[in-house]
């Protein structure tokens, strides 16, 4: 049972949950990107550079993302799947602060081995193991595994085991994974569960849930992101990263 405090927690974030979680939401946020979308791959390719790009301002994040559908003939699947290689000329110029075309054509190289083998990338998260932990880290190491695969690519994909809080794939897991019937997050992966996900966490998302009392420990980082998850769980077990709506809600828009 929760604590009367808590109860009085869970009000305020559920209200936060019910104003953000909503169709207005998704103009304005880098999921607006897979949205321009109905095939699954399709949403799956353009949901993973969205979320990669997630850094900076989200004017600019979605902006660059759509240049990127639109190189891609806002078709991502099919040109992955059958481009030659004179088709990636177009992509040469191509860049996103320090993601720059080393980075993009060597992820177009990845997607490709794997859709070849695999009808969804849902597979390339979880094969490895029962935990997004586990999750997490087998992607990063499968991501790296073939040949040639650029030093300078890895701060673009991050691990747990690096301690990184994973931020930016915590936050495409929730797109794929989480159905709430309200038309923001997509559900379209099924063998993961709302109720194994883990926050995405950054400064801002940290900064609110200091301020609410829901972690303590003062690096942003993989075990924070534990710590934050642990917490909301305690609120819904069954749905914790719902709160992300909230806490991101009153970090960016309320400046809380």
């Amino acid at each position: 049972m929760l604590k009367k405090s808590n109860l009085a927690l869970k009000d305020f974030l559920d209200s936060k949950v019910l104003l953000y979680n909503t169709p207005h939401f998704i103009s304005g946020d880098p999921i607006s990107v897979p949205h321009r979308f109905s095939l699954q791959q399709d949403i799956e390719i353009a949901g993973l550079f969205a979320a990669l790009f997630s850094w900076g301002n989200r004017t600019a994040i979605i902006q660059k993302s759509n240049t990127l559908m639109h190189l891609m003939d806002n078709a991502p699947y099919d040109f992955i799947k059958h481009h030659q290689i004179s088709d990636l000329k177009k992509l040469m110029q191509f860049q996103y602060r320090t993601f720059n075309t080393t980075d993009l054509l060597y992820t177009i190289h990845f997607l490709q081995h794997h859709y070849l083998q695999h009808n969804s990338l849902e597979t390339a998260f979880c094969q490895w193991g029962n935990t997004i932990e586990a999750m997490l880290n087998g992607f990063h190491h499968y991501f790296f595994s073939l040949e040639d695969a650029p030093l300078r690519t890895r701060k673009h994909i991050a691990a747990p085991e690096n301690k990184s809080a994973c931020k930016r794939l915590n936050m495409y897991l929730r797109w794929m994974v989480r159905n709430d019937k309200t038309g923001v997050d997509f559900g379209i992966w099924k063998n993961i569960s709302p109720a194994q996900l883990i926050c995405p966490l950054d400064l801002h998302v940290a900064r609110v849930a200091k301020r609410l009392g829901m972690i303590k420990r003062k690096p942003a980082d993989w075990l924070a992101a534990i710590e934050l998850t642990n917490f909301l769980r305690l609120l819904d077990k069954n749905d914790p990263v719902k709160y992300d709506f909230a806490l991101f809600g009153l970090g960016i828009i309320e400046k809380y």
